[in-house]
């Protein structure tokens, strides 16, 4: 039986070099063992998936287990490593950048490690950023605030120029923080150091607020996120029952999946209404969301209403046609969108509402990570360095069914993660808000 290559993960070469890390090489001696490469995690954890397998004599898709190796490829006295956060901010990202420069340092003995500024454009010379020296008393604290330390940048940067960059500090690692276009970027880059027949690995710590990421259960900042924005929804249901038939829209982050504005709903159980990329809905007629939200009003008096950023767009004639500079569709804005089609519907008909619309995103995105990210933070920043001080390349760190993982990039921007509308979680979301299942015949 042979595995599938395509959850293969590259290598460098062969690992000769003796690991720093002291771990066990069995069980009994009271000590954390070394994962060995025949180790993996299953994806499809359903029995009758593993039966079919089974009697077809397939092996079931796996994912390389991530963790320490007894055998590393990179000397760690002769390393020097580059680290870059890229894209949109997220709760968590000063951890990951403190968890990978300990981690370095302080269990492998990497002592030359480097900050590149503001995204990618921190290679390209004509830019003029500065690097920074990284040292654990250099981010001792930072995991403290949001934002990043090393601040941030969207847009493509030619890979060539960036290799250049890296062959020209000596770079032996480097490792990518970063959402969908980063890993792509960072694809492109181990892309040219292929071409060129070097040894640099290119390793991914996957950050998306949205946790969006494709084959990776849950993603850095997103419990922050869905915390944060749950509490702004109790806020904004208390504006909402404040007020005679009184009407609260919050529109909450999630441009192409709804998990933000679905988590944070289950989390208060006060939301009574949310809408969500993954579906569509009709505004008008007997079954559209205008005519639910003046029955809920005319029988219980208030709503509270989320709606995530990328829902909707099928309401707009010209939605798709411009891009950012990430390469990413803008989207047209629903929540004031919702907000003047509520207003022109309901005073049309001079029927008397209050309605507050909130709009808190980049107050949730900027947020220090909560302390269950900041320990996930911490263990994805740990098993990268796991990974890429062993030659892995080419990778990005992941979780899977309760485990640690490591997967080719590939795979992982392969196609964004979305919630399922005949799936448990939107069916939790169903029966929690009361709302009906379809705003559509």
């Amino acid at each position: 039986m042979q595995m599938s290559e395509d959850f293969n993960v590259p290598q460098l070469g062969k690992c000769t070099v003796n690991s720093t890390l002291d771990l066990s090489r069995k069980t009994g001696e009271g000590i954390f063992n070394y994962i060995p490469d025949s180790e993996r995690v299953v994806m499809n954890t359903n029995l009758g998936y593993y039966n079919e397998c089974l009697a077809n004599n397939r092996v079931p898709v796996s994912f390389e287990k991530a963790g320490p190796k007894e055998k590393i490829y990179f000397d760690p006295t002769k390393t020097k490593v580059a680290i870059v956060t890229c894209g949109g901010l997220c709760p968590g990202l000063n951890n990951v950048i403190r968890g990978l420069v300990n981690q370095l340092n302080k269990r492998y003995g990497v002592k030359r490690i480097v900050g590149i500024r503001y995204g990618y454009e921190g290679f390209i010379p004509e830019y003029g950023h500065d690097i920074i020296d990284l040292t654990p008393e250099e981010v001792e604290d930072i995991h403290m605030h949001g934002g990043s330390i090393l601040s941030s940048s969207r847009g493509p940067q030619d890979p060539a120029e960036i290799v250049d960059a890296l062959e020209r500090m000596n770079i032996n690692i480097l490792f990518t923080i970063g959402g969908d276009g980063t890993l792509r970027g960072a694809q492109a880059i181990m892309d040219e150091i292929t071409k060129r027949g070097l040894k640099i690995s290119v390793g991914g710590i996957p950050k998306t607020i949205d946790n969006d990421i494709n084959l990776i259960e849950k993603s850095f900042g997103f419990e922050t996120a869905f915390t944060s924005a749950a509490e702004i929804l109790r806020g904004a249901h208390n504006e909402a029952k404040g007020a005679y038939n009184g009407i609260a829209l919050v529109k909450l982050m999630g441009r192409d999946s709804g998990f933000i504005a679905a988590n944070a709903a289950l989390a208060v159980q006060e939301v009574n209404c949310v809408l969500i990329p993954e579906m569509n809905f009709e505004l008008f007629g007997p079954h559209g969301f205008l005519k639910w939200l003046r029955h809920r009003l005319e029988t219980k008096h208030h709503a509270l209403i989320a709606v995530a950023e990328g829902a909707g767009q099928h309401l707009f004639e010209d939605a798709g046609k411009e891009k950012d500079a990430s390469g990413n569709v803008k989207y047209k804005d629903i929540g004031i969108y919702l907000r003047d089609r509520i207003k022109e519907e309901f005073d049309h008909k001079s029927f008397s509402y209050s309605l507050k619309y909130i709009d808190p995103s980049y107050i949730i995105r900027s947020a220090p990570a909560n302390a269950n990210d900041s320990l996930f933070c911490n263990l994805l920043a740990q098993n990268a360095v796991h990974a890429a001080m062993a030659g892995r390349t080419g990778f990005t760190v992941g979780y899977w069914n309760a485990q640690f993982t490591i997967l080719p990039i590939p795979r992982a921007v392969a196609k964004r993660k979305r919630i399922s509308i005949e799936g448990v979680l939107w069916s939790n979301v169903i029966e929690t808000t009361g709302q009906p299942k379809k705003f559509s015949k």
